[in-house]
């Protein structure tokens, strides 16, 4: 199904030149367009033409949003890894001067409204009382990374964001799928419907298009922590001791939260794990977010061929990734394989792990 079109926005793009001509620009869309603007220009960005009509659908809808009463239709960005939906999405939150507003990564919101719920267990309405806590007087969510492979997740999803538009929550979100992508598994697809046609009805849908991958660009990531880190292969002895890491270490246990984890080293704000203490393990996002706020540096070991693994081990990793992507903490990986051939798998999410892994410097 394709994208729907955007609405006519109160100016127009040239079709050649990099800057729109304002026409009739409410104050607060202009200095939107502006700080987008500003903000490529300072990367060296030249923005695509998909970019172009995000843009300008944002601004269409920031004086309404400002509104006391404002209620503007949600946006819904989606399309390939590295064509900037993270980075529209950053700047539209950045630049609308609103105080009730939230950015969050769908993996630790997720993470955290099963516990609000788990903890609310007994209410008569635990969705509604930990999105309570969660968002309070919350007008702008921007959820970044969405997406959805689990039955379970889909049912609550399907009740989230009926609770969120009965709010008048405005949502931005950002995903890799198009709304029909969502849940391909044809065993459930069929039930996550109703979701995808609450989307349409609430919700613009705009594909983020174009050749250009920001992500290989020298500049992307140039203040993030975890584009520093390293892919470290094969692995040796002689590798491990220019990295000041111990050879084969025995592991120990390592409490997180109310569990028992499974690490190799720790000093400081750093941990490393082997690979299958992390995801060989029934580990979980919520897992992965509070060794986050402990610990800003680390080390995983021995990273498989992800083919010979399981699906849910394959999952786990993922999910690994996207948790320290987006707490921007600094990763060493070490594998006995190329990253190419490492990752050489086929689950779902793993475009999104190549792109981001493959910002890593390479030691080998």
């Amino acid at each position: 199904m394709a994208a729907t079109p955007p609405k006519q926005p109160w100016f127009k793009w040239p079709r050649r030149a990099g800057t729109p001509v304002r026409q009739a620009l409410p104050a607060g869309g202009q200095r939107l367009v502006e700080h987008f603007h500003g903000k490529a220009r300072e990367l060296g960005y030249t923005l695509s033409h998909g970019q172009q009509q995000v843009i300008a659908s944002m601004a269409e809808r920031v004086e309404p949003l400002l509104a006391e009463d404002g209620a503007p239709r949600s946006l819904y960005l989606y399309g390939s890894v590295g064509r900037g939906k993270s980075w529209l999405l950053d700047g539209f939150f950045q630049g609308v001067p609103l105080a009730q507003k939230r950015r969050v990564h769908f993996h630790d919101f997720f993470a955290r409204l099963h516990k609000g719920m788990f903890a609310h267990s007994g209410s008569p309405d635990a969705l509604e009382d930990t999105l309570d806590e969660l968002l309070k007087d919350c007008r702008l969510l921007c959820f970044d990374e969405f997406h959805v492979h689990d039955i379970g997740d889909a049912m609550l999803i399907t009740r989230l964001f009926k609770a969120l538009f009965g709010r008048g929550i405005f949502l931005l979100v950002t995903s890799n799928y198009a709304p029909e992508g969502l849940l391909p598994n044809p065993l459930y697809h069929e039930r996550f419907l109703p979701v995808i046609r609450l989307i349409h009805e609430r919700m613009e849908v705009l594909e983020v298009g174009g050749a250009q991958d920001y992500r290989s660009c020298p500049e992307s990531g140039a203040n993030q922590q975890f584009v520093q880190g390293r892919y470290v292969h094969p692995g040796t002895a002689q590798q491990r001791e220019a990295l000041q890491l111990p050879n084969n270490p025995a592991p120990f246990a390592l409490t997180v939260g109310t569990r028992q984890l499974r690490a190799r080293l720790s000093h400081e704000r750093s941990i490393g794990f082997d690979f299958s203490d992390l995801c060989e393990q029934p580990t979980a996002v919520m897992d992965y977010l509070q060794l986050c706020q402990q610990f800003d540096h680390w080390t995983v070991d021995n990273l498989p061929l992800l083919d010979d693994c399981p699906i849910a081990i394959q999952q786990r990793f993922i999910n690994l990734i996207d948790v320290l992507y987006d707490q921007d903490k600094q990763l060493t990986l070490i594998s006995q394989w190329p990253l190419d051939q490492a990752l050489d798998a086929k689950a779902i999410d793993l475009m999104r792990t190549r792109s981001r892994l493959g910002q890593l410097r390479t030691c080998g």
